[in-house]
């Protein structure tokens, strides 16, 4: 396939004070969320001065890949898109169709499948596609989302490689690795996935995950744990579980006295990397005596970018997939079509 750029597209985050809420009514709407709860997010991303570090970190990202495209002999402009907040990418596929981009390939910044890891991002190109098409004389270019890649060997080891500093910080005293996704409502994971897989193609995804990067870190099958955080509805709304921080309440009372938290949900840092664990996890565990250590997300790490260029070969140059697991690796799609009929539709 002849691409001529690729778009980056993440979540996005404010980047000073006077942007928190905007971004909040633009991360929210539709959904009836309290307007207590928004307060009370909007106290988060204030304590760290109202700036989310996603958007920088995806800057750097994106200068990685591009030094990456063009010493395999690829080398190709590389745009920034966001789902909430600036450089929006209706915005930006605009910007891409004035420049003259007919065809180009999408990294979304989730490893994982699932309505809100993958399906909303082939949404948001369709919205996307569908607002420049209207206003551009050429229309909006072909967008082919890329694949999951929560089981690439790359992504295994960066990850792993990061449990292992992270324990180092620990010193020789035994420590608990505990690894943790972003909380999706339970109904959101048992359609996650084609229907005829049966579901929960997320929260499967992120226990295989776990085990390789366990296993590459040189733990036992027994010596980690997988749990969940950054839950955001009401009570009433079962979501994956356990909690974070509840799990950290039960290692202590069964005499755990230092823990090591993996992050491997989340491809950078961001609010809820920041305050979630840096914050409150790190808090809890002080409290109660536990000594603490949080692993890097991977996205920092200069492999990272060998990964996405890896990706873009599977397309530009049909280079063969690389796995670890035999759990479905799916999420590939044109302009902002599903990568399957059905696949992660909300109830």
């Amino acid at each position: 396939m002849d691409v001529d750029a690729l778009l980056l597209l993440s979540f996005g985050g404010p980047e000073g004070p006077d942007e928190v809420r905007p971004f909040l009514s633009n991360v929210t709407r539709g959904r009836a969320v309290p307007r207590e709860r928004l307060d009370e997010v909007a106290r988060h991303y204030l304590h760290f001065g109202g700036v989310s570090p996603i958007n920088r970190l995806n800057r750097e990202l994106i200068t990685a890949i591009e030094a990456e495209l063009a010493a395999g002999g690829m080398a190709m402009p590389v745009y920034f898109g966001n789902r909430n907040w600036h450089p929006l990418v209706a915005d930006t596929v605009a910007t891409m169709a004035a420049d003259g981009v007919r065809s180009a390939l999408v990294f979304a910044t989730s490893a994982y499948g699932g309505y809100s890891a993958c399906r909303q991002y082939h949404e948001d190109i369709a919205a996307a596609r569908a607002a420049v098409g209207a206003d551009s004389p050429a229309g909006a270019p072909r967008l082919v989302k890329l694949r999951q890649f929560f089981d690439h060997p790359l992504f295994v080891r960066i990850n792993a490689d990061a449990v292992r500093d992270a324990l180092a910080l620990l010193g020789p005293r035994p420590a608990r690795v505990v690894f943790t996704a972003h909380s999706v409502p339970v109904a959101a994971d048992e359609v996650a996935g084609p229907p005829a897989e049966g579901g929960h193609r997320y929260s499967r995804q992120v226990h295989e995950v776990a085990r390789l990067v366990a296993a590459s870190a040189g733990l036992g099958p027994e010596g980690y744990d997988v749990v969940w955080q950054s839950r955001s509805g009401p009570p009433s709304t079962p979501w994956l579980e356990p909690d974070i921080l509840d799990h950290l309440s039960g290692l202590y009372a069964d005499g755990v006295d230092a823990v090591a938290v993996s992050p491997i949900g989340f491809v950078s840092d961001h609010l809820e990397v920041l305050w979630d664990l840096d914050h409150e996890a790190r808090a809890l565990a002080k409290r109660h005596g536990m000594a603490f250590a949080r692993a890097a997300t991977a996205g920092s790490d200069p492999r990272f970018a060998r990964l996405v260029v890896e990706l873009v070969r599977e397309i530009v140059e049909n280079a063969a997939p690389r796995s670890l697991s035999a759990i479905p690796t799916a999420g590939a799609g044109s302009d902002g079509e599903p990568c399957a009929p059905g696949c992660c539709v909300t109830r």
